[in-house]
């Protein structure tokens, strides 16, 4: 039997590249056959060279009809696509007119066009521009070059055995390799990540993780592993930019104001009449005049100090856990609050982790500086307002205000006494107000949900799986009020609109932490819902914690 005399493959003005939601359309749409061997034509057997891909949904097969004696042959081929319905010619014409220059593939004479067509439906050309749009707005893929080099110069009998591959990446623009670990899993990869800067250069970024849909655990131990790839550009995180710099100095201005309101609003025993009526009563309408406000800001500064320090000592917390790993954070952008000052800073991650220990020392350093110093603050002056000659100093407050805490509420009732807890107000030092605001910022964001500190420590230290069982828990007692009390709502919005998103994996997201980390995570998160628990009426009477029935 003869054989075709030619065979050209027609671009249909774009080349798709591998990707899930893509592949899916090249199984529905066949211009022609392709054999198992990726990039070879079904009919003739010929290799592209017009991509790295032969797509089934990009490219034609003309076959031509010189050669009179190779009629069955043709005639046999083509009665595998019996149901081939829609010519070629119209297409080739509309990729002329579009700009395609045919001297660029070897196209058949007009008269074999008419006789073949394409299977499946045909898209127009609004449909192929945005095909082409999503790709050029997608992330860079992983050369199949080097793939094919990584596999045979990294992978093999001694490192990991590749068995299969699927897409890696939130777009699949990675290569995800599946397999058999042959040897302890922290030697391998560091064995691969060496070798792969060797193979390829600083261009590719590769992680180990559990091997998704495993059926049963590695025979070494632990779960079965899987090594992915991506790109350095896709896979690192970006820099910071100008815009990004001028809001974080916006917003740490706006804390600075926020923190400053927050000294004044404690001095809520000196304020004028006017003043302490519109913010507590809500019928006022009217603003009083601001400039009555002026001569408490010199006596607010101390609180405002108080809580400035403890945000930028939660911050140096996090700079310096992270300096020992190299990993780079970005700039704090502090959340401005009314009544606590701030809601704490949003930091991210500049770098990826390198591993899962990483991650939760990191997250922990810095609620644990901003805890120290908030503590330290509450205790001393708690002590102050115990002590007779700190009368001067000292500001009332009501006492129900300390029903916000359980665990702060025992101690002040436990240092302060009865008599001064269970009366209408309570007479404190500054920095119990500013002590206390920085213990609840600090508990706010070690709450095991999204990519707040907590949220990072609980993913580093059991897993991306029990962060999402956390996180359904502690939205469900925010939206409850069962933590933070009045302040649960809006904590709880916050984190939706800004840290819902669980932290990105690290290099090495397989290796466990070790017990006493995870020790550490489930001790903070116990003191923190000890602190964010609040104080119901009954028990607060029953410990003396505020005089309920003064209102």
């Amino acid at each position: 039997m003869g054989t075709l005399t030619s065979c050209s493959f027609i671009p249909l003005n774009y080349e798709f590249r591998s990707n899930p939601v893509r592949r899916a359309f090249r199984e529905r749409i066949q211009y022609h056959q392709l054999s198992r061997s990726r990039g070879s034509c079904y009919f003739c057997g010929e290799r592209s060279k017009l991509g790295r891909y032969i797509d089934v949904s990009r490219f034609t097969c003309f076959s031509s009809n010189n050669d009179t004696n190779n009629e069955g042959e043709s005639g046999s081929k083509a009665s595998k696509d019996s149901n081939l319905t829609t010519t070629l010619a119209e297409g080739a014409e509309e990729r002329n007119e579009n700009g395609f220059n045919p001297e660029k593939s070897r196209s058949p004479p007009a008269s074999s066009r008419s006789s073949l067509s394409s299977v499946g439906p045909t898209y127009s050309n609004f449909q192929v521009d945005s095909f082409k749009l999503m790709e050029l707005l997608g992330p860079e893929k992983v050369d199949p070059a080097d793939v094919k080099l990584i596999k045979d110069k990294l992978f093999g009998y001694t490192t990991f055995w590749v068995t299969k591959e699927e897409p890696f990446g939130d777009l699949g623009e990675g290569i995800l390799f599946l397999g058999n670990l042959r040897g302890k899993r922290e030697d391998v990869f560091a064995k691969l990540q060496s070798q792969l800067v060797e193979v390829t250069g600083d261009k590719y970024n590769l992680f180990m993780v559990e091997e998704p849909d495993s059926d049963s655990p590695d025979p070494r131990g632990g779960p079965r592993v899987s090594f992915g790839l991506l790109r350095k550009e896709v896979s690192d995180p970006g820099p910071t930019t100008l815009w990004q710099y001028v809001i974080a100095l916006l917003l740490f201005l706006l804390t600075i104001g926020s923190s400053v309101e927050l000294g004044i609003a404690s001095q809520i025993n000196r304020l004028p009449p006017e003043v302490v009526k519109y913010f507590t009563d809500p019928n006022a309408i009217e603003p009083p005049d601001m400039e009555l406000l002026f001569p408490f800001v010199e006596s607010a500064l101390p609180v405002a100090y108080g809580v400035l320090g403890v945000l930028l000592f939660h911050e140096l917390g996090h700079f310096l856990a992270a300096f020992p790993k190299k990993v780079k954070l970005s700039i704090p952008y502090f959340i401005p609050n009314i009544t606590l000052g701030s809601f704490g800073a949003i930091t991210q991650f500049k770098s990826i982790l390198p591993d899962r220990s990483t991650m939760v020392d990191i997250s922990l350093a810095g609620p644990f500086a901003g805890a120290v110093l908030s503590f330290s603050m509450f205790a001393v002056g708690l002590l102050l307002s115990s002590n007779p000659a700190a009368t001067g100093d000292l500001v009332q407050v009501p006492s129900m205000l300390f029903q916000g805490s359980l665990f702060l509420g025992l101690i002040s009732r436990a240092t302060l006494g009865y008599t001064a807890m269970h009366a209408a107000t309570v007479s404190i030092h500054p920095l119990v107000i500013a002590g206390w605001c920085g213990l609840t910022i600090q508990a706010f964001n070690m709450l095991p949900v999204g990519c707040l500190d907590g949220g990072r420590a609980v993913q580093g230290a059991f897993g991306k799986g029990a962060l999402i069982g956390f996180g359904l828990t502690t939205y469900t007692l925010l939206g409850l009020g069962v933590l933070g009390g009045p302040l649960s709502l809006p904590w709880g919005l916050y984190v939706l609109l800004c840290q819902r998103t669980p932290e990105k994996p690290c290099l090495n997201d397989v290796t466990e932490v070790g017990t006493w980390r995870q020790t550490l995570v489930v001790v903070a998160t116990f003191l923190v819902v000890l602190t964010l628990l609040p104080v119901w009426d009954e028990l607060g009477e029953e410990l003396g914690i505020g005089l309920v029935t003064a209102f």
